[in-house]
Order: C-alpha cells, then sequence, then structure tokens
C-alpha cells in the first residue's frame, strides 16, 4: 500500500510543479507527518524530491526528472483515455496513435502485469450505436476531430433544411450519442455555443485568421454542456400532449417506450383508480409520434385525448382484431 502511495506522489508531483505539504496529504488521504516521510523514502531512493521550507514552501521535483511512460506522445497520451472506444477511435483516425500507445505502456509495465492489457479487452468492450441501425461514420469526421485535438478554427458549411449555410467555428469537442456524432462549437461573431450533427457537414476547411488556432475558454465543461442541451432539445420537441389512462403494467412500462424523463414526470404522483389504473397527462413531440410509442404498450394503455390519436389506435385495433379473428 505504501508503494502505491509513493508512485502516486511522484506522479502528482511530476504533474503540478510543486505542492504543498498539505496538498499532497489531501489527495493522498495520509497526515502531514506521512508525507514528510515519504518524501524522505523517495529521496533515498533516487527521485530527486525536494522540499522548500517556509510558509510558501512545499515539494518539487528538480533536474527536470520524469518517469518511464512520459515517452508517449501527446496524440498517443490523447488517444489512450479513449482506447475503451475502439469504433470513435477509428472513425477519428486515431487507430494507429491508440495503438502505438498501448504498445508503449504495456513495455514500461512489470512481467506480471504484461497481460492487463488483453484481460482488459477481454472483459470490457463499448459498442456505442443502438442496435438494428446503420450509422456510417461521417466523411467528414476525420478533418473536424483534428481541428478539435488542435484548438483551430474551421469554416464549415452544412446542410440546414434545404439550404446550406457557411459559418466559422471554434470547435470544442466531439459527442457520440446513440451511433450519431456532433460537434460542440462556439460561434466567434456571438460567442455563444452550439451543437451541430456532422454528418450534415459538407465541407471543412481551416479559418483564415492569424494562425488560425483560438484560445479555448478552459472552464468550459463538455459533459455539462452536452447534458443541458440534451435536455433542452428533449423539452423542446415535446410540444403536444396527450391524456392517458395506464394499467399498473402500462405504468411500469410507459418510461421505456417514450421520452424517460417526461414519462416519469407524469406518473409522479398520479393516484391509482379502484382497478389500479392511473390518468396522466404525457408531453410527446406529436400525435404521430405518440401513435408509434402508444402502440408498444397495447392492451395497457387508453389513449382518452387527443381525439384524433384516440380515433387512430381504435381504428388499428379493430383492424387488429379482424386479423387475428
Amino acid at each position: 500500500m505504501r508503494a502505491a502511495r509513493l508512485i502516486k506522489m511522484v506522479l502528482l508531483l511530476q504533474a503540478r510543479a510543486s505542492m504543498t505539504a498539505s496538498e499532497l496529504a489531501a489527495e493522498l488521504e495520509v497526515s502531514e507527518r506521512t508525507i514528510t516521510r515519504d518524501a524522505q523514502a523517495l529521496s533515498e531512493a533516487g527521485v530527486p524530491v525536494y522540499a522548500d521550507r517556509g510558509r510558501a514552501g512545499g515539494y518539487r521535483l528538480i533536474g527536470g526528472y520524469r518517469t518511464r511512460l512520459t515517452g508517449l506522445a501527446r496524440s498517443e497520451a490523447e488517444a489512450l483515455f479513449l482506447s475503451g472506444v475502439p469504433g470513435a477511435l477509428r472513425e477519428m483516425g486515431l487507430e494507429d496513435a491508440a495503438s502505438a500507445a498501448r504498445l508503449k505502456v504495456s513495455a514500461a509495465l512489470l512481467p506480471s502485469l504484461s497481460d492487463a492489457s488483453q484481460n482488459a479487452s477481454q472483459r470490457f468492450h463499448l459498442d456505442a450505436p443502438g442496435w438494428f441501425k446503420e450509422t456510417p461514420a461521417p466523411e467528414l469526421l476525420p478533418a473536424v476531430a483534428d481541428a478539435v485535438w488542435d484548438d483551430r478554427r474551421v469554416v464549415a458549411r452544412y446542410r440546414r433544411q434545404d439550404t446550406e449555410v457557411e459559418r466559422e467555428l471554434e470547435p470544442y469537442g466531439l459527442v457520440l450519442k446513440a451511433g450519431v456524432w456532433y460537434l460542440c462549437a462556439r460561434v466567434p461573431d456571438t460567442g455563444s455555443f452550439r451543437v451541430y450533427r456532422i454528418d450534415r457537414f459538407t465541407a471543412v476547411s481551416s479559418a483564415v485568421c492569424d494562425d488560425g488556432r483560438f484560445v479555448r475558454d478552459e472552464k468550459f465543461d463538455l459533459p455539462g454542456f452536452w447534458e443541458e442541451r440534451a435536455a433542452q432539445f428533449a423539452r423542446a420537441i415535446l410540444r403536444d400532449e396527450a391524456v392517458l389512462r395506464l394499467s399498473p403494467d402500462g405504468a411500469r412500462q410507459l418510461p421505456y417506450v417514450t421520452d424517460r424523463t417526461a414519462a416519469r414526470e407524469a406518473l409522479d404522483g398520479a393516484e391509482p383508480d379502484e382497478r389500479g389504473r392511473v390518468t396522466v397527462t404525457l408531453p410527446v413531440e406529436s400525435p404521430a409520434v405518440a401513435y408509434t410509442q402508444l402502440l408498444a404498450l397495447g392492451p395497457d394503455v387508453e389513449v382518452l385525448e387527443p381525439p384524433e390519436l384516440r380515433e387512430r389506435l381504435a381504428a388499428t385495433a379493430s383492424r387488429m382484431a379482424e386479423l387475428y379473428r
């Protein structure tokens, strides 16, 4: 356990210019006295840990000391953190970089750990797209990915309804959602962040401005931004409502056939009648979309409103009854 803590201490000091004893103690979850002893042990083992005295002092590595794992190139190190998503790496053109990074890490491991990479790949694999969907990678994805990694402005042409629009963008991050690639980018003219489907891009080229690069806002949080925009999108498309009477089974299944958040909010607090049924008002995208979704519940849902949706489901039920008579 102490050996693992000493290694982590070296890596922390390697990643930061200097750390105080209290900062190291908080990171490693030990006392400051233990940090002092660990620093002395590292120094005796040949690791050049230097202690700066005084209130503003701390610990640092001297002499440019680096561990052997730092032989990774930047692209290899970045790709290594994505090595659990091989399909995404391949689509972004990073498969070779990830392979080289894995080989370098494997070469640095102890012989007893040489099978770690194989063990991990045999036990975990991420297949992002949904079932029964053909989602070919967008042709321009590698070019967009290069711009994201390099903080390079691009001029992108993309389809918007029946027209093509050209816009200069600062590409901040890529998101793979259900097999579809999205670009989260800032528009320099407005400073606002927007989301674009990459398969709608028809052309991407480097912007002609200074050296073509932009200064990234380090406070930008890609996961947080995507979560917020995804929730806004889900709410925005639910423009209509349907009043439903659900059996207990129908209530349990509703979140799996419609928007999950909308279904759970509609069911929250609904009181069952004497037969255990609940009546809820569910936000839906449109009567046509609701028709397709609610068919999956069969006799466990009764549509009360709107009338056109009720009539369409009733007609379908009559046709099915006649078919199976």
